[in-house]
């Protein structure tokens, strides 16, 4: 009775009354992303990972590095970036932070020179055949002599954005792989080039360097059928303290 007539009196005024819904209380943020590059870092950091140098390969204009120095702003940054376009935005960044050089060159085995596709800023690709279009002729380092000439200390973090040319470049970091406590690389599920590993072999082959896998991140559909294109994954020495539990909880 009474319900009614407070009812009715709210529909007098123009009101109506409704039943508040109860708040179910969330155990975590519904937008909070755990496959985010930047918590996975974060995550790595809290189990205890150190590093004193870490080399970005695939710079373009610094932005990985950027983010990746809220987590460890005291390492030494060397961005190594083959486009020349990127190279106002890297001098910009380096100018800003005293920790901070760049190499506008292209890693790879060794140093010389090799070509390079050009067709998108953010997308380029080293290639050892010369492209009938969209090709520039860029130097070419390895990270193991950048690394000794420059004497720069591990513990290493290598981050490869090199859209399938991950191999060389690993073939001349031999040196560097050594003390690297994390590895990131850019993983497809697409065979990019006749040379280039889809993910599940480039975990294969970081096994055998004696890496394993323990994050994987910003996965990333294509726009031509939305399947899944790729993903950055996280590897880290086979033999670190976390391989030694193999249970859930």
């Amino acid at each position: 009775m009474i319900k009614k007539i407070l009812k009715k009196t709210f529909n007098f005024f123009g009101y109506s009354l409704h039943k508040k819904k109860k708040h179910v209380k969330q155990s975590k943020p519904i937008l909070d992303n755990v496959f985010s590059m930047e918590s996975a870092l974060v995550r790595c950091v809290k189990r205890g990972l150190e590093i004193n140098t870490v080399i970005d390969v695939g710079a373009s204009d610094g932005r990985w590095s950027n983010m990746c120095m809220n987590i460890f702003p005291k390492a030494s940054y060397i961005l190594v970036e083959a486009q020349p376009e990127h190279e106002e935005g890297l001098l910009e960044f380096k100018n800003e932070n005293p920790n901070i050089d760049y190499i506008l060159a292209a890693a790879g085995k060794k140093n010389g020179t090799i070509y390079f596709d050009n067709t998108e800023l953010f997308s380029g690709l080293a290639t050892e055949k010369k492209l009938d279009e969209n090709c520039i002729e860029v130097p070419m380092i390895s990270l193991d002599s950048e690394i000794k000439k420059r004497n720069l200390d591990g513990p290493y973090l290598l981050k490869l954005d090199t859209h399938g040319f991950e191999i060389p470049i690993l073939e001349g970091a031999k040196e560097l792989i050594k003390k690297a406590e994390l590895i990131i690389i850019e993983t497809y599920n697409y065979k990019l080039t006749d040379d280039s590993l889809k993910y599940y072999e480039m975990c294969s082959y970081m096994e055998g360097l004696g890496f394993s896998s323990i994050e994987m991140v910003d996965f990333m559909r294509r726009k031509y059928d939305d399947s899944f294109w790729q993903m950055d994954t996280f590897f880290i020495p086979s033999s670190s303290k976390e391989f030694t539990y193999n249970s859930y909880s």
